[in-house]
C-alpha cells in the first residue's frame, strides 16, 4: 500500500492530556505547518491563519478563559474553573487555527472555512507523520466573541480549532471506525 494511504488509514487522535515533550522543534515545525498550509483554496484568499501557544502563554490564557468561563457562569464550579484553567497546559505546544473570513468575496463563506479546516487536518496528518501526536479540539472558546478578542481575533475572524500537539505518552487504542458501506451510495437519474 502506498505510505500516503497508509498514513490516512493509521492517522488516529491523541488526547491533549496524554500529550508530553518533546514538541516539534522550531525547524521541524515550520516544515511541518508549510506543509499544512497547502490546502485547497478557492480564489487563493488564504482564509486562515495561525497562533503559537507556548509555555507561560498557554497557562495565562487558560486563566483569561477561565475568568470568562466565571464571568459567564458565576456558579462555575471550583473543579470546572480549574479544568478551564488547565485547558492548555498538557500538550507541550497548541497551535490555534484561525478562519479569516472575506466577506467581500464571491466565495461561500463556508469555503472559506474548510479551507481553515484543511489546514487543521493537515497539522494532524503531518503530526502523525512525523511521529508525534495531536489532538484537534474546540469547546466554547473557539466559538465565543469575548474569548475571540482575548485571542485578538479581528471581527472576521473565528477559531477553527486549538491542535494541540506533542509526543504521546501512551499507546492510542485504535477506535471504531464507520463502515464505508454505509456511508457510499451511487446516485442514478
Amino acid at each position: 500500500m502506498p505510505d500516503a494511504l497508509s498514513l490516512l488509514l493509521h492517522r488516529h487522535s491523541t488526547p491533549a492530556r496524554q500529550l508530553g515533550e518533546p514538541a516539534p522543534d522550531a525547524a521541524t515545525l515550520r516544515r511541518l505547518l508549510e506543509a499544512a498550509i497547502r490546502v485547497p483554496d478557492h480564489g487563493k484568499l488564504v482564509p486562515f491563519r495561525l497562533i503559537r501557544l507556548q509555555g507561560e502563554a498557554k497557562l495565562r490564557l487558560g486563566e483569561q478563559l477561565a475568568a470568562l468561563a466565571v464571568r459567564h457562569n458565576p456558579e462555575l464550579s471550583g473543579a470546572r474553573q480549574e479544568k478551564e484553567r488547565l485547558r492548555y497546559t498538557f500538550a507541550p505546544l497548541v497551535l490555534v487555527v484561525v478562519a479569516c473570513l472575506h466577506a467581500d468575496s464571491a466565495i461561500p463563506e463556508i469555503e472559506q472555512k474548510l479551507c481553515a479546516g484543511n489546514v487543521a487536518h493537515n497539522i494532524l496528518l503531518g503530526a502523525h507523520a512525523l511521529g508525534f501526536g495531536a489532538q484537534w479540539l474546540t469547546g466554547w472558546a473557539a466559538y465565543d466573541r469575548e474569548a475571540a478578542a482575548i485571542l485578538h481575533l479581528g471581527d472576521d475572524e473565528q477559531v477553527i480549532g486549538f491542535i494541540h500537539l506533542g509526543t504521546p505518552l501512551v499507546e492510542v487504542p485504535e477506535r471504531d471506525r464507520p463502515a464505508l458501506d454505509d456511508l457510499l451510495s451511487s446516485w442514478t437519474a
